[in-house]
C-alpha cells in the first residue's frame, strides 16, 4: 500500500563540506525519487493538507500528477495558486502547514510536499516549458485592460498579489526600493538555503514575461508617495507589501561596539551585495569568533553564513532547545555544520577593548517559568549565574519592526501602536490603499505573506469593479 513506503530521503551535501560554501545543501529529487514519494500520497476525500496551505495549492491534485510522471501538468496544477513554486518548495514551514496536516504524519512520515514542488518548479524550469496558460493570457490581458494597479514592495505579498491581478487583465507596476526585486527572499534569506540566479531571478522573471513592470530604486514615502500614485499617475488602487525590515536590538550597554550587527544588515551585506564572493567590493567583518542571539530562522541564516565566511559561531538564546522558533530542517543543519548552542542564555552587556571593539558579551543563565502570552515558558534569570562568552562580533537576530516611513507621509492610514497598517480584509482606512503581509502582521514567513497578498489582489479586484 501507498503509505507503507518510506518516505524518500533527500539528498544533501556533506556538512563538513558545504560549511565552507554557499552551493545550495539540499540538491533535491530527481525524476524517479519524486515519483516514488508521491507515490505514497493517499489522496485524501478531504485533503487537510490543501486547508492548511496559505495559497490553497490543490496538493493532492498535483502529487496525483506527479505520481503519474506528468510533472508539467503538476505544474500548471500549483501555478494556479502560487506564483513562487521553486522558492515555496525551499524555504516554507511545511512541517507546521500541509506536511503538518498530512494524515500519513499521525503515525509515520508525512508526504514530502515541499521537495515535490520544488521538484516540479525545478524539473519545468530546467525544460523551460511555459506551465500555465493563465501565464500566456495574462500578457495579452495588458494591452485590452488599461486599468492600472501599482504595489509597493516586490517581496512574497507583492509579488503573489501582482501575480494574481496580472492574471485578472490589470496593469500592474511593482515599486521596490533596492536595486534588485525579490525584498526578503533576496536580501534575507542566504544562497545556500535559496539560490539568487537560479531560482529567484527565474521566478521573478516570470512575472516580468508576465507583463508585470518592475521600477527599483523607487522608495514609496520619499521617490513617490501613495497620494501621487493615486491621483497624479493614475493608478486605481495601491497595495502596500513594503514588509517589516527595521532591526531589533538588545537595548544593552554595549550595543553601539564596533563588531555588532544587526542580522538584517549583515545578511543584507551577503545576500544582496554578494560580500561573501571573492573581489565583492562590499565589505562583510569576518570575526574569528561570533556570537548570534536569537533563535529563529535568520538567526539560523547568520549563524550558518558567518561560518561560511570562516568564523567559529555560538548561537545564544534565552530558552531552550525545545523552544526554537526556527524550522527544525534548519536548526538540525546548523548543528551538522557545527554551530554551538548555548541555551538558556540572555546577554545582559556587551563588553569592548580599549579601541571600541567588541571583546565579549556578558551573559546570565535563566531558567523556564509559567508560560507568557505567547504561550511558551517564560526565561526567568537565575542570581548569580552571570558569565562572559569571549567574541569578536555580536550579530543580533531578534526580528524585525515597521518602517513607517509610508504610514508617516500617507494622510488617513491609520496604524496599530507598532507601527502595522490596519487592515479590514486587507483593506486600510484610506480608500484604494490595501495592505498585506509583515507590514500587517509583523515579521512572518513567506507564504503566510503571499497568502496576503493572494487575498488582496481578489479585494482590490473587486473595489475596482465597484462590488
Amino acid at each position: 500500500m501507498a503509505n507503507k513506503i518510506d518516505r524518500v530521503p533527500v539528498r544533501e551535501q556533506d556538512p563538513k563540506v558545504r560549511a565552507t560554501n554557499f552551493n545550495e545543501v539540499c540538491y533535491g529529487y530527481n525524476a524517479a525519487e519524486a515519483t516514488l514519494e508521491a507515490s505514497r500520497c493517499l489522496n485524501c476525500k478531504v485533503p487537510r493538507c490543501v486547508a492548511a496551505c496559505p495559497v490553497n495549492i490543490q496538493i493532492p491534485q498535483f502529487i496525483s500528477a506527479v505520481a503519474a510522471e506528468d510533472f508539467e501538468g503538476a505544474m500548471d496544477i500549483i501555478s494556479k495558486d502560487s506564483s513562487l513554486a521553486a522558492i515555496c518548495g525551499r524555504v516554507c514551514p511545511q512541517e507546521t502547514q500541509c506536511e503538518g496536516s498530512c494524515i500519513l504524519g499521525v503515525k509515520g512520515q508525512p508526504v514530502a510536499i515541499g521537495k515535490l514542488e520544488r521538484f516540479v518548479a525545478d524539473y519545468t524550469q530546467s525544460k523551460k516549458k511555459e506551465c500555465s496558460c493563465k501565464e500566456k493570457k495574462a500578457t495579452d490581458n495588458q494591452s485590452d485592460n488599461k486599468i492600472k494597479v501599482a504595489v509597493v514592495g516586490s517581496g512574497p505579498a507583492g509579488l503573489a498579489c501582482a501575480y494574481d491581478l496580472a492574471n485578472m487583465g490589470y496593469a500592474v507596476t511593482i515599486f521596490e526600493s533596492l536595486h534588485t526585486p525579490g525584498g526578503v527572499l533576496t536580501y534575507g534569506i542566504p544562497e545556500f538555503r535559496l539560490p539568487k540566479k537560479d531560482v529567484v531571478e527565474k521566478e521573478i522573471g516570470k512575472l516580468v514575461d508576465m507583463g508585470i513592470k518592475i521600477e527599483t530604486d523607487v522608495l514609496v514615502g520619499r521617490t513617490v508617495t501613495i497620494d501621487q500614485l493615486l491621483d497624479k499617475e493614475g493608478f486605481k488602487a495601491v497595495f502596500v507589501g513594503s514588509g517589516a525590515g527595521l532591526p531589533m536590538f538588545l537595548g544593552v550597554e554595549g550595543e553601539n561596539l564596533n563588531g555588532v550587527f544587526s542580522a538584517n544588515e549583515y545578511l543584507t551585506r551577503s545576500n544582496l551585495m554578494r560580500a561573501f564572493e571573492k573581489g565583492s567590493t562590499t565589505p562583510i567583518f569576518i570575526g574569528e569568533r561570533v556570537c548570534v542571539v536569537g533563535g529563529g530562522n535568520v538567526a539560523m541564516d547568520a549563524a550558518r553564513t558567518a561560518l561560511r565566511c570562516g568564523s567559529k559561531v555560538t548561537v545564544v538564546y534565552r530558552r531552550g532547545e525545545q523552544e526554537l522558533p526556527a524550522r527544525r530542517e534548519e536548526i538540525h543543519h546548523a548543528m551538522e555544520e557545527g554551530i554551538e548552542f548555548e541555551f538558556l542564555t540572555n546577554p545582559t552587556e556587551v563588553i569592548g577593548d580599549e579601541n571600541g571593539w567588541v571583546k565579549s558579551i556578558k551573559c546570565v543563565r535563566m531558567e523556564l517559568g509559567e508560560p507568557d502570552e505567547s504561550g511558551r515558558r517564560r526565561p526567568e534569570p537565575i542570581q548569580g549565574s552571570e558569565f562572559e562568552i569571549e567574541t569578536d562580533a555580536v550579530i543580533v537576530a531578534l526580528g524585525t519592526k515597521i518602517n513607517t516611513l509610508i504610514a508617516s507621509t500617507t494622510p488617513g492610514l491609520e496604524t496599530d501602536r507598532k507601527g502595522r497598517i490596519v487592515t479590514n480584509e486587507t483593506a486600510s482606512s484610506r480608500p484604494g490603499v490595501f495592505a498585506g503581509g509583515d507590514v500587517v502582521t509583523g515579521a512572518a514567513t513567506v507564504i503566510l505573506a503571499m497568502g496576503e497578498g493572494r487575498h488582496a489582489a481578489a479585494q482590490i479586484d473587486k473595489y475596482i469593479k465597484g462590488l
